[in-house]
């Protein structure tokens, strides 16, 4: 035994039963140590730790004028960091406080199980941050800890030094655990999905290097987010490597160094116009699981079929086709979403736009950029494009620049360095001085330079590309795909998508190689295994997404029918559930009946023994051993009960004996049959 396992075994019962409790509050409170002001964790620090040191010095425990000093300034620090105390922080905030104070006057059994139902709850909303793999089997774990400790509180002394045994009690919880694991699944299953009651916690931690503007240079750290942001399944060939785009937030508005989406007051509006589309050739069918946007955009692969002001219904959800051709949601997407979507490869968007439209598309701010205007003007005034109509001239121009991307010494690359320091003219600081940037810099140069030549154009944002092997059966798009590239609008052609970091980088875009971050410890040392291992836990954790959290009341209504259900619907669901709850309710009123009666075998020949006796009138002990009934039947009956007592004389000295035969069930019968006559 180790010294630690002795020092354990000496605690008082009280010590140790402190210091485990605390360690399980320890366990439900950590999840929550990111989302509390520091404030709050600290303080919670210290009163587990105050109690501890009660625990260990058997001192007694504070008075209840320190506690309510406590509430106090806990409540007053929690309405000034929040400004209120109703809502989910404030709230989680105040419970976290409410569970280690109780710890503070663990005076009787019922507050135990005070703490006890207020860590239950914790685990709770453990789930209104994060519903990931990791977050459910510490969720579990923290459970079985909790029921451990119920467990222990109710347990007698079980050793020599007069303790329960932890182990026994953590045995116990396990067991129960796992007997209400098969009925939390059933339920899972069928439980209705509502809005809201159901899928009210969403993921708070999504980033997929979308917004509705972009900096010059801010790209960068989002690039190098190497997390997954949506996973792609086509129900057909795979679209060639060029036109792997998700179209995500377009942006129209520049002021010299930010581009900004369009204000959403006048998106419907005579002046930006309708960018109607015509979708061309066959539809490309494919399922998407999206991570947490955090933007009111969805990204979808270029281009999905549907007319501006279409809506596009989701779960919850209703998005809205906008003039960009971008779909738009109320609110910023905050969950995960699972979809079925179709794209075509051939699509025509914004074939005729008024001189107005065109206009806003041609707008810079003034006095910005003034070097690289003048560049644009001389490459326009050139004279291979002065005989050229509008449309023809457009794409020559277009096709000058990433000419010249190409045999200029443009470096792309992630560490441009930071624009803007020295000038605020960031451009010409980028395409005639530095030339160093990725999709950003290339993407804003080349919108600002074909709008300086008189030709409508603008940004888009999304991703490109995906990771070369798929993951269980899925192609993983990662926030390190997040691209920029540009559409410039033509006459009769509407608006043409050119990716300028093609022309400097193809591999970038050819073979949707994506920006990564450099690799960590392990990465460096054995590439190959941190891979492995990478891809190993993002299949499991895509298998968890899939058929946990993306489990829908779709999914509910498919399984009805598989169940036999010919028109599954809310009804049928109810019946299916309420049939659960039945069958269950049956097995547990079985099992209960079952468990009470009497399981080795001298119970059961005991049971039956005196069953039968009484039938026939004979009432006797339950406690006593056969020779014992066989005086009381002699002395209360006399000579008509001797054939039944000795029978139970045999049958006390066969229980014992080793090689004695049991007697025969028939002649008791027929000894109760005698004593019944």
């Amino acid at each position: 035994m180790t010294a630690l396992a002795r020092w354990w075994n000496r605690l008082p019962r009280d010590t140790r039963d402190s210091y485990f409790l605390l360690a399980v509050i320890t366990a439900v409170i950590a999840p929550h140590a990111d989302h509390l002001p520091l404030w709050s964790s600290a303080l919670t620090a210290l009163m587990l730790g105050w109690r501890a040191v009660i625990a260990a010095q058997q001192r007694t425990l504070p008075s209840r004028w320190w506690l309510a000093l406590i509430i106090v300034l806990y409540t007053g620090l929690t309405g000034l960091t929040f400004r209120t105390l109703i809502g989910r922080e404030a709230g989680i905030t105040l419970l976290v406080m409410l569970m280690a104070l109780k710890t503070l006057e663990l005076r009787a059994r019922r507050d135990a199980f005070v703490v006890f139902f207020l860590g239950f709850f914790l685990i709770l909303t453990q789930f209104l941050y994060s519903q990931a793999l990791l977050m459910a089997v510490w969720s579990l774990l923290t459970l079985w800890g909790l029921l451990a400790a119920v467990v222990l509180a109710q347990m007698p002394s079980t050793d020599a030094n007069g303790l329960p045994s932890i182990g026994i009690a953590a045995r116990r919880a396990a067991s129960t655990t796992a007997l209400g694991l098969p009925v939390m699944v059933l339920l899972f299953v069928l439980f209705p999905r509502i809005a809201p009651l159901w899928g009210v916690p969403t993921e708070a931690i999504g980033k997929t290097g979308l917004s509705n503007q972009l900096e010059f240079g801010a790209m960068n750290e989002i690039a190098n987010d190497d997390s997954i942001a949506m996973r792609v399944r086509f129900d057909g060939p795979l679209p060639p490597p060029d036109q792997r785009y998700f179209r995500g937030p377009v942006l129209t508005r520049f002021d010299g160094k930010t581009w900004r989406a369009p204000d959403p007051r006048v998106s419907e509006g005579w002046l930006r116009g309708r960018d109607d589309i015509a979708t061309r050739g066959p539809a490309l069918s494919y399922e998407m699981t999206l991570e947490p946007l955090r933007i009111p955009v969805l990204p979808l692969l270029e281009m999905s079929p549907g007319r501006v002001g279409a809506e596009l219904a989701l779960p919850d959800l209703t998005l809205v086709r906008g003039p960009e051709m971008q779909w738009l949601a109320p609110r910023p997407i905050t969950e995960r979403v699972r979809l079925q979507a179709t794209a075509h490869l051939g699509w025509l968007v914004g074939e005729r736009r008024n001189r107005i439209q065109r206009a806003v598309d041609v707008d810079l701010p003034p006095s910005r950029n003034p070097r690289t205007l003048a560049w644009a003007a001389a490459l326009a005034a050139e004279p291979r494009f002065a005989n050229l109509p509008p449309g023809p001239r457009a794409e020559a121009l277009a096709a000058a620049l990433l000419a010249h991307i190409r045999s200029a010494d443009f470096v792309y690359t992630l560490t441009p360095g930071r624009y803007g320091e020295t000038t605020p003219h960031v451009i010409d600081e980028f395409w005639l001085d530095r030339r160093l940037g990725f999709c950003e810099h290339f993407a804003s140069a080349f919108v600002v330079l074909m709008r300086a030549m008189d030709v409508p154009a603008r940004i888009v944002t999304g991703f490109q590309g995906w990771d070369p092997e798929p993951q269980d059966g899925y192609l993983v798009v990662r926030n390190a795909n997040a691209h920029a590239w540009a559409e410039y609008w033509v006459e009769g052609k509407g608006w043409l998508r050119s990716d300028p970091t093609a022309a400097v980088a193809p591999n970038r875009v050819s073979q949707g190689v994506a920006l990564r971050p450099q690799p960590g410890v392990l990465g460096q040392l054995n590439p190959t295994l941190w891979r492995a291992l990478r891809t190993g836990w993002e299949t499991l954790n895509n298998r968890w997404q899939q058929l946990v959290l993306n489990y829908s009341r779709q999914n509910q209504f498919d399984l009805l029918k598989r169940l036999g259900f010919s028109q599954p619907d809310w009804t049928a669901l109810g019946q299916a559930l309420a049939g659960v709850i039945l069958v269950l309710a049956l097995a547990g009123a079985a099992w209960i009946r079952w468990s009470s009666r009497p399981h080795d075998a001298w119970s059961r020949q005991r049971a039956r023994i005196t069953a039968l006796l009484r039938r026939a009138g004979v009432v006797l002990p339950a406690h006593e051993s056969p020779a014992a009934w066989a005086r009381n039947l002699r002395r209360q009956h006399g000579q008509k009960a001797e054939p039944a007592a000795q029978w139970l004389e045999r049958l006390e000295r066969a229980r014992y004996a080793p090689d004695a035969e049991p007697p025969p069930w028939g002649e008791l019968r027929a000894a109760a049959r005698m004593l019944r006559a």
